[in-house]
């Protein structure tokens, strides 16, 4: 794992342009067991502990229907993750690779993505198992993994 700003060699940082804002806002909090990066799983595993999803009003309405699905798209800002680092050693062998040929949480935009078992939902709160990102963590959105509306692999025709 990559302590904080470790720089490993042959990994290449660049120096980041102003921001621009695209309006992001954030439906939640994300609560996990987790206080630290060392600690939290690099993968999360549908039997592993309860995480909390805190929605925000006036965002509580949306999750009306959420228990109609056994599986859910979370997605979340990784906001303690370095975005300077555009080349990567993740096994710390010296070997790089492109932050967009991995799953690092270490890249320009810090979006984490993960799909989760749905457990249930009280109230303001979806519980889920299956993440694997810091406990506070911003939550972006919330979806269905497949819905009735989502097209399948080989649903189209080639042109």
């Amino acid at each position: 794992m990559v302590r904080e700003n470790e720089i490993r060699d042959g990994e290449l940082t660049v120096d980041m342009p102003p921001a621009r804002d695209a309006g992001l806002v954030f439906i939640g909090r994300i609560r996990t067991p987790w206080k630290s990066r060392l600690e939290t799983p690099r993968q999360g595993r549908h039997d592993g502990p309860v995480c909390r999803l805190e929605i925000f009003e006036p965002w509580v309405p949306a999750i009306k229907g959420v228990d109609f699905y056994s599986n859910l798209e979370v997605l979340y800002w990784l906001h303690q993750s370095r975005r300077d680092l555009v080349l990567q050693s993740p096994k710390n062998n010296g070997n790089t690779r492109g932050a967009f040929s991995l799953r690092s949480p270490v890249r320009p935009n810090p979006i984490g993505t993960s799909i989760v078992k749905l457990v249930g939902v009280e109230g303001n709160v979806v519980l889920v198992r299956g993440l694997d990102c810091l406990d506070e963590t911003p939550l972006i959105d919330l979806k269905p993994d497949r819905c009735e509306f989502t097209p399948q692999a080989g649903d189209f025709e080639p042109e």
